[in-house]
């Protein structure tokens, strides 16, 4: 693994979302960092007991930086109990990019994921969870939940 883009990555983290109150970075382990939990103080949908959706404005997500990144792309999941009612979301990944490329900054993906979060932007066409792409259609009147920028300008990285 590069260490000089996991610095570069965790300088340019902590620069993108200084002083930025919704959005909480924490690096997890020793520097390099490999992993970092990231916690939104954004809406988002979950399903309540009864499977309907609900809003929630606080979602963690892990973000894990495999062994060959920045070539391999990050793999996102949202952590144990937090599980976003999205299509692009399941109990086990987060749908970030149709397709990966090393240059792609991590600020942009943690800003995509906000903006995925709050429904600015869902992909219905190959969905990790059929029932939200379903729910979206019926409910477009009610979306975005939210429109939040992130960290600063917003950068558009395709999602799946």
């Amino acid at each position: 693994m590069n260490e000089k883009r996991l610095d570069n990555d965790y300088r340019e983290l902590r620069n993108a979302f200084a002083g930025e109150d919704l959005v909480d970075i924490r690096a997890v382990g020793t520097a390099p960092f490999r992993k970092y939990m990231i916690v939104y103080k954004v809406p988002s949908l979950r399903l309540n007991s009864t499977g309907q959706p609900i809003r929630v404005e606080q979602t963690v997500v892990e973000i894990t930086l495999p062994m060959g990144y920045p070539k391999v792309p990050p793999v996102a999941k949202t952590v144990a109990g937090d599980v976003v009612f999205h299509p692009n979301f399941s109990a086990s990944k987060i749908c970030l990019m149709d397709h990966w490329a090393p240059s792609v900054q991590l600020s942009d993906l943690v800003r995509e994921i906000g903006t995925m979060l709050q429904w600015e932007k869902y992909n219905i066409r190959s969905p990790l969870n059929a029932e939200a792409a379903e729910w979206s259609q019926r409910h477009q009147n009610e979306l975005p939940l939210a429109t939040h920028s992130l960290g600063g300008s917003v950068v558009n990285v395709q999602i799946k």
